[in-house]
């Protein structure tokens, strides 16, 4: 573990390799390079608040469903909190609750921290920052009772593995509440890198069924899954990949690739994506997925430590 200071509070900065089962070289060549997703978001951090037009929105609409649960948290999280969006909005929401804010790049929270006022800092902003994978959540069990995550998860290899992490720190009866990215995210730009090589240049998402089921496999209850279609407008192909780079939203494959395209190709690319002009913008599609779950209280246990199960006569 390793100790930063920003603003005379500690920040820190967590890492830890997870071993997986060995892949095919095809498989392992999808695979989201976490490193290279870190220093990506590091670099973005001080272009990342002109960009994130989408982000905000995608928080600013999970806010909204928190309006229809029930829930006073003491201590919450904030698993990606990029620049601190939603931080403010958490705080005001519910004022006695203490957050932390946890993300995997340092430059964006302390991005975070240089956007807070003089006074918040002077009189605390009631909340704590930590450099950590979601993976790898340096928080004790049952700490939290609120997990909040805005667009962080797709970034993931394996959900399961971040979802067992967030049912670990939540207190029984605590709120797991995450959106993220689905497979046709972006598939506007996927189809014209396509016309240049076979090479993948935008990152793969998972399936909004594939989600609940992951969430039913880590122990949640109650999983709610909805998605919605966002389509942004440009002007041209370049301001595409501008905004994507400035929120650190690069490709970050294992196998992507290293090089820059020829011109050639890249006149490929441009015509591809040309073809999808409607009125006069090129469109970039977000398949949107929000969900919510649970953490169940543990069930009763017998003397012997197995669980007891009631059945009652069904009435007639």
């Amino acid at each position: 573990m390793v100790g930063a200071r920003h603003d005379g509070k500690e920040m820190r900065v967590l890492s830890k390799d997870i071993p997986s089962k060995p892949l095919t070289t095809d498989e392992a060549a999808l695979l989201t390079d976490r490193a290279a997703v870190r220093r990506a978001f590091h670099g973005a951090a001080n272009a990342y608040d002109a960009a994130a037009v989408l982000q905000r929105e995608i928080a600013d609409r999970m806010l909204e469903r928190l309006d229809l649960v029930k829930l006073m948290p003491s201590r919450m999280l904030d698993a990606g909190s990029g620049t601190g969006y939603a931080g403010p909005k958490l705080r005001e929401r519910f004022k006695s609750g203490r957050l932390i804010e946890l993300d995997i790049a340092l430059g964006m929270l302390q991005a975070a921290r240089d956007k807070s006022s003089f006074m918040s800092r002077l009189l605390g902003r009631n909340s704590d920052s930590v450099c950590a994978d979601l993976e790898a959540i340096p928080l004790q069990s049952a700490s939290v009772e609120l997990v909040w995550s805005n667009l962080a998860i797709q970034w993931l290899n394996e959900p399961d593995r971040a979802f067992k992490e967030f049912h670990r720190i939540l207190k029984p009866e605590g709120l797991l509440m995450f959106s993220t990215f689905g497979p046709d995210t972006l598939c506007e730009l996927r189809q014209a890198f396509a016309a240049a090589d076979s090479t993948p240049h935008v990152n793969r998402f998972i399936d909004m069924h594939d989600l609940g089921d992951a969430l039913t496999r880590c122990g949640y209850a109650a999983p709610v899954m909805d998605m919605e279609k966002i389509v942004m407008t440009y002007d041209d192909v370049k301001t595409i990949l501008h905004d994507l780079k400035a929120i650190g939203a690069t490709y970050a494959g294992s196998g992507r690739r290293r090089g820059l395209l020829g011109k050639s190709a890249w006149a490929r690319v441009i015509a591809a994506y040309e073809q999808q002009r409607r009125a006069g913008k090129l469109p970039a599609s977000y398949e949107v997925i929000y969900g919510h779950a649970w953490k169940p209280s543990p069930k009763p246990a017998s003397h012997d430590g197995s669980q007891i199960i009631s059945f009652h006569p069904r009435a007639v």
